[in-house]
């Protein structure tokens, strides 16, 4: 391609996948290529995808569908991403609109085959970031074996980054906010023989760099004292705990460590050190055997608990896990309903919480014009603060909580 082309990038799926993608645009800048919001534009378009359960994968192919009506007739369409590597080739044949997929490592240009360089995505350098907060992917892969995840057999083991390269890559970002992320955060360098609970150290080390530091998506089981007190005292006190169900029984299917009593216990002991800490999960609905007394325990949880944020995500039957040869599948017109009452329910306990910060003195980080988010609200997942046009962007602000619309507040300077 000449160097006046231009490629359009389109990011579906986790955190994780936002990372991988601005690593891509990276190489595809590098190689002289401009970046452009205008499809019309593109002569390469490029759909980082997500496969982790079926809808992901429906979305996937939706959006490839789309964009392949909506492109210009000299355009080609690449496919990277989850479905690129757990699938491969076999997505050309299924959708012939595709011009290439290129799996993990491998470069997105449309350049000949032969003549594609194989790369570490992990360590790839990326741009600066255009926001005041940016995910760092700390490590690939996972070392666990959950019942329903498919993730390890297509992002193999766990690979921890070694810590000088990201903390160059944090300094290179410029941002005020760092959001740590992998398939297993905790377990970061445990892989390097580096010890226990290195992702300390990381904390420590980014926390010099930079105002906050979020971690994402934490097993219970590895939330010791030691690392709550570092989240607490270097981080932000937010806790993104992967829960996935609290029936004691379920979870066993599941493959899963836990019960609705330890994740009690482990929730009040933070809350009696830290009061103001904010909680999330998620979980899973429809999981295969799961029966009316486990969902009415997962009611009972979440409404004696009041976490501040929580998804619930329907039970996907994915090839080659555990689960996918369990029997007892749950119908899926049960598995809405039950979606539906945890949904409600929660709702009405975010809002509740929300209400709770009215009249409430808050630092806000603005990330664009008019909106910000304090620690409370991670990036692109939870509610917004809504601030005065004076507030400037990439500036953290002292303001006061003035309203609540369900998930989102509105604040101003007095």
């Amino acid at each position: 391609m000449e160097s006046s082309s231009k490629f359009h990038l389109v990011t579906l799926g986790c955190p994780k996948n936002e990372v991988d993608s601005e690593k891509l645009a990276g190489t595809l800048l590098s190689d002289g290529m401009e970046a452009t919001e205008d499809l019309n534009e593109a002569d390469l378009i490029v759909v980082n995808t997500c496969a982790f359960i079926e809808e992901a994968r429906e979305e996937s192919i939706e959006t490839i569908l789309n964009l392949d009506e909506l492109r210009n007739e000299e355009s080609k369409i690449v496919v990277t991403g989850c479905l690129a590597e757990r699938y491969g080739s076999e997505i050309k044949d299924y959708l012939p609109e595709v011009d290439r997929v290129a799996g993990f490592g491998v470069h997105v240009s449309l350049t000949k085959k032969s003549a594609i360089p194989e790369f570490d995505l992990l360590n790839l350098p990326r741009p600066e970031s255009s926001k005041p907060w940016a995910y760092l992917k700390v490590a690939e892969g996972c070392d666990r074996a959950c019942g329903f995840c498919a993730i390890p057999s297509f992002r193999g083991p766990q690979r921890s980054r070694d810590m000088n390269s990201m903390l160059e890559e944090v300094d290179s970002l410029d941002v005020k906010e760092v959001v740590l992320v992998a398939q297993d955060l905790a377990a970061y360098g445990r892989d390097q023989g580096v010890g226990e609970k290195s992702i300390i150290s990381l904390i420590e080390e980014i926390r010099k760099r930079v105002d906050w530091v979020r971690l994402l998506y934490i097993y219970p089981s590895e939330l010791n004292q030691r690392l709550i007190d570092a989240m607490c005292s270097l981080t932000v006190p937010y806790f993104d705990l992967s829960l996935q169900h609290v029936s004691s029984s379920l979870l066993r299917k599941m493959k899963r460590w836990g019960d609705a009593e330890r994740f009690r216990d482990l929730i009040y002991k933070i809350r009696k050190s830290y009061p103001d800490a904010a909680f999330r999960s998620n979980f899973i609905v429809g999981y295969p055997g799961e029966t009316e007394e486990d969902h009415d325990e997962l009611i009972d949880f979440i409404k004696e608990m009041q976490l501040d944020w929580c998804g619930f995500f329907s039970f996907s039957d994915e090839e080659g896990t555990y689960a996918s040869g369990l029997e007892n599948k749950i119908d899926k017109s049960l598995i809405i309903e039950r979606l539906k009452e945890l949904s409600c329910l929660q709702d009405e306990i975010t809002s509740s919480k929300r209400n709770a910060l009215i009249g409430e003195k808050i630092s806000v980080l603005v990330d664009s014009h008019g909106v910000g988010r304090t620690y409370r609200e991670a990036p692109d997942i939870d509610g917004i603060v809504s601030v005065p046009d004076s507030c400037r962007v990439g500036e953290f602000t002292d303001l006061i909580v003035k309203g609540s619309l369900g998930p989102d507040l509105e604040a101003d300077l007095t």
